[in-house]
C-alpha cells in the first residue's frame, strides 16, 4: 500500500484519467472529490458485497510494500 500525505487543495493522479483531491478537512474527516471516466466503478468498501471486499484484502495483502 502507498501512503501519501495530501494538503486541502492537493491532488493524486491515478494514471493518466483518475484524479482524487483532498476537498475538505474537519475534525479528523476528510472529503475526497474524485474525477475518473464514467466506466471506472467507484464505490465504498462498506457498500461492497462481502465476497468482493474478501478478494480485494487478499490480493492487498499480496502486492508488494511501494518503496
Amino acid at each position: 500500500m502507498l501512503v501519501l500525505s495530501r494538503k486541502l487543495g492537493e491532488k493524486i493522479f491515478i494514471g493518466e484519467n483518475i484524479c482524487i483531491t483532498v476537498v475538505d478537512i474537519d475534525r479528523g474527516k476528510i472529503r475526497l472529490g474524485i474525477e475518473a471516466p464514467r466506466d471506472v466503478p467507484i464505490y465504498r468498501q462498506e457498500l461492497l458485497p462481502l465476497a468482493q471486499q474478501q478478494e480485494l484484502m487478499a490480493a492487498q495483502q499480496k502486492l508488494p510494500a511501494a518503496s
